[in-house]
This record gives structure tokens, C-alpha cells and sequence, in this order.
């Protein structure tokens, strides 16, 4: 089935300028181009379509992917009253007992708020069943981490880097096939925005060519 997903303005993710009314045609798994709204609804008008607001760019990289989820903890709705719902490391974390259950729920509530924040892949090395689990079942990748990323850890893959250094891969130049389907959108009107307001402005995020996330 081929999909159109349409924002008011769309991000390459490298030197070509932005797409006023961009959008991303999708066939399964994969992007089969990338260009103007009308442009790809008048070449394939049975397409199904999806709109959103705001920005389209292709999708991120959290770097604090063993901090976030192999030594931090992510609460359970059910105990907000209790633990709060920000993630907990540190002291406090020792005070838990966590078992591999625990951390194997953790982890996947972690990259559910992953996904929330248009992160695709994370970077760093995953030894936890339970993390590497969560990851694989997402879609995510896993990519090399070569030092260890500046500031405490953050769900915001924005907080303290630009958006050319959070994305993972660039929307493929026309003609290119074989690159698989993953992007967000953010509910902001450009660039500038974005890095004032982080990744908690996402909206939606498709990895290979599913919507694992929108904000309802």
C-alpha cells in the first residue's frame, strides 16, 4: 500500500533546501519518493494520505541510549503518586528493587517516550535482555556511540545538539530506493522553533514505515 505523509513544511536532513507543502510517499517498509504534496498525489492518486502539522524531517538519534535505558528507571503510570513519572537514576534508583522483569517493563516504557520524542535509533551498547528487546521490538537501530555524549541524559535528542546532528539518515535525492521509511513530525512552524521548543513538540514518528507513535 503506498502512503502520503504531508506536513506544512519538510526537512531533507541535508544541503537541499526545505519543501514548502512537502511529504513522503510510502511503499511497505520503504520511501518510494519524497518531494511536493500535489506533486506525489497527481502521480499516485490512490495513495492513502495522511496530513500533519508542521514539521517533516527524517528521524532522530537519542546518544543516551544505556543511560536512558539500562540505568535509569521509567515508573509505571500506576505508580505516579508514588515515583513521579520522570525517569529515576542515581541514588534513587538504588533504593528500587529492580529485577529483570522490572527493568525489561522499564525499558519499554522508555522507548515508548523515546518514540514520542521522534527518536528512531539510539546510540550506545546495550547489554540488558530486557533493553535490547524493547529496541528490536520498535524498529529502533542501535548505532555506535564513539565518545560519551555531552550533558545528563535526556528523552529530548535536541537538548544541547542541532538538528543536522540529531538526524539519523537524510531523505534519499529522487531515484534512490531501498531506504527504509523512518521520520517524525513536529507540531512547529520551522526549524528555529524546533530547537527552541525540543522534540516534545512531536506529533507523530514512522519507523520503517509503521506510525509506532501519535499524540493523541
Amino acid at each position: 500500500m503506498l502512503t502520503v505523509h504531508a506536513a506544512d513544511l519538510l526537512i531533507t536532513g541535508d544541503r537541499r533546501p526545505p519543501v514548502p507543502g512537502g511529504a513522503v510517499l510510502v511503499e511497505g517498509r520503504e520511501i518510494a519518493a519524497v518531494g511536493r504534496y500535489e506533486e506525489l498525489v497527481a502521480a499516485h492518486p490512490t495513495a492513502r494520505v495522511r496530513r500533519w502539522p508542521g514539521l517533516l524531517t527524517p528521524g532522530l538519534v537519542n546518544v543516551h541510549g544505556p543511560e536512558l535505558l539500562e540505568r535509569a528507571y521509567h515508573p509505571d503510570p500506576r505508580e505516579a503518586d508514588e515515583l513521579g513519572t520522570e525517569p529515576i537514576a542515581g541514588a534513587a534508583l538504588a533504593a528500587l528493587a529492580m529485577t529483570d522483569a522490572r527493568w525489561g517493563a522499564s525499558a519499554r516504557r522508555g522507548v515508548q517516550r523515546m518514540l514520542a520524542h521522534g527518536t528512531v535509533a539510539v546510540a550506545g551498547s546495550l547489554w540488558r535482555p530486557g533493553a535490547v528487546d524493547a529496541v528490536y521490538r520498535a524498529g529502533l537501530t542501535v548505532e555506535e556511540r564513539f565518545e560519551d555524549p555531552p550533558g545528563p541524559p535526556t528523552l529530548d535528542p535536541l537538548a544541547g545538539r542541532s538538528l543536522a546532528e540529531a538526524i539519523l539518515l537524510p531523505f534519499p535525492p529522487d531515484g534512490v530506493r531501498g531506504i527504509d521509511a523512518t521520520f517524525a513530525v513536529f507540531d512547529v512552524p520551522d526549524e528555529a522553533v524546533l530547537a527552541e521548543r525540543g522534540a516534545v513538540s512531536c506529533v507523530a514518528t514512522v519507523v520503517k514505515g509503521r506510525l509506532v507513535y501519535r499524540r493523541r
